[in-house]
């Protein structure tokens, strides 16, 4: 027995059974490095020869700070950060916190912003689930698709690029609205993708949905009900996929959400296979809310005109020696938010990302916490592994879709 077994039991013999105690059956460690652990997360499992008796998940390997980083920033360079945790939805979590600073300060957003920002998440949205159908074909031997979908993301991330300069850390959404105005070849470029990516998602269900061998691998296990996930705190796909219809774009509109048509996939078996099915209906639920959008994107302002939150445009700092005073003044010094707490939520590729803020009154928040979905996803995976084989354990990990960065914060 190395000295890495005696410490994992020793530190796990409250969690796994007696059995393994006994040694009739085997502790493994699957992880930390894996490739089919999606990041830095170590499993320690118990095994039955090939059945899983227990998983218990040891995050940590990941761990960055970043939420106690930005507790001594000022509120407009904490955002850089956030790029950083969900490392998969960069634009998403750029919103998520920009809208609790909007929320602490009440500070406006013009509504041409807020069209372009429901267009950008929504295009990350499906960024985000390309990469996990990528993936997921990795771990179950079907190769192709991680090429094909890693083909149709360029595309996003060039578009991303088009606005920000940045293919994924964009900092883009900036309190009281966005950086700067799309250019003129925004549209085209987002139009060119809504025409072609229809006709990818088919190819993907040609590929995969009726697959025998997929199907195989994937229908029947991991499944989740309801209740178990209810009690866990799991949102997003996970929860739709086991009969749950919590949606926050839906349940708790942002954004102007109200105003798009758009259904919200739920489906009620809970396996691995609906985990799969509800994501790649979101695929084309996104690429409706985005042509809406952009159908009626507002000419007019893309940041609030509230000079106190929201630095002066480019163009007045070469001209005007007060817009450039107050634009050094608010990047040097920042801006004071009130001795309040605020809670604001938004719906990521992975389920409720949301952030607590709390000022002092001062320019840099007092307290930056993040109620991440991976987190509570992760949690709920020892439950539905159980009795499962190692080989499955691997699509049943690959369908929670975590994060690490989402995770150790």
């Amino acid at each position: 027995m190395t000295q890495i077994e005696e410490v994992s039991i020793e530190q796990f013999k409250h969690l796994v059974s007696e059995r393994a105690l006994t040694g009739e059956t085997m502790l493994l460690n699957m992880g930390p490095q894996h490739p089919s652990t999606h990041g830095v997360l170590r499993l320690l499992l118990e095994l039955d020869g090939e059945i899983v008796v227990n998983c218990i998940p040891d995050i940590g390997y990941l761990h960055t700070g970043i939420e106690k980083n930005m507790e001594a920033k000022t509120y407009q360079k904490a955002e850089v950060m956030t790029d950083r945790l969900d490392y998969m939805n960069p634009m998403g979590n750029n919103l998520a916190y920009v809208m609790a600073v909007e929320k602490l300060v009440d500070l406006d957003v013009p509504v041409r912003a807020q069209a372009i920002r429901v267009i950008l998440v929504e295009l990350q949205r499906i960024a985000s689930h390309l990469v996990w159908l990528g993936s997921v074909g990795l771990d179950l031997a079907a190769m192709s698709m991680f090429l094909y979908c890693f083909r149709e993301r360029e595309q996003i991330l060039d578009i991303f690029e088009l606005v920000s300069g940045q293919r994924m850390m964009t900092t883009y959404i900036r309190p009281g609205g966005v950086w700067r105005d799309v250019p003129v070849e925004f549209e085209k470029a987002v139009r060119d993708f809504l025409k072609t990516f229809p006709k990818r998602v088919d190819e993907y269900e040609k590929l995969l949905t009726k697959n025998p061998l997929f199907i195989d691998r994937m229908v029947g296990l991991g499944i989740l009900d309801a209740k178990t996930a209810l009690s866990y705190g799991v949102t997003g796909p996970m929860l739709r996929a086991s009969g749950v219809d919590w949606d926050l774009r839906k349940s708790r509109p942002y954004l102007g959400y109200e105003q798009y048509d758009f259904n919200v996939p739920v489906l009620t078996e809970g396996d691995t296979y609906a985990r799969y099915l509800v994501r790649v209906q979101e695929f084309r639920e996104s690429l409706k809310i985005i042509e809406q959008a952009l159908n009626k994107l507002p000419f007019g302002p893309v940041h609030s005109d509230n000079r106190k939150f929201v630095p002066p445009p480019r163009s007045e700092i070469g001209v005007s020696m007060e817009a450039l005073i107050h634009h050094f003044k608010l990047w040097t010094e920042g801006f004071a938010a009130p001795d309040a707490s605020i809670y604001s939520a938004v719906e990521s590729p992975r389920g409720e990302l949301g952030v607590l803020l709390a000022g002092d009154g001062g320019p840099k928040p007092r307290r930056v916490h993040m109620r991440t979905p991976s987190f509570d996803n992760l949690a709920v995976l020892p439950e539905i592994v159980k009795g499962h084989l190692v080989a499955d354990l691997v699509a049943i990990l690959a369908s929670v879709d975590i994060v690490l960065g989402d995770i150790d914060r």
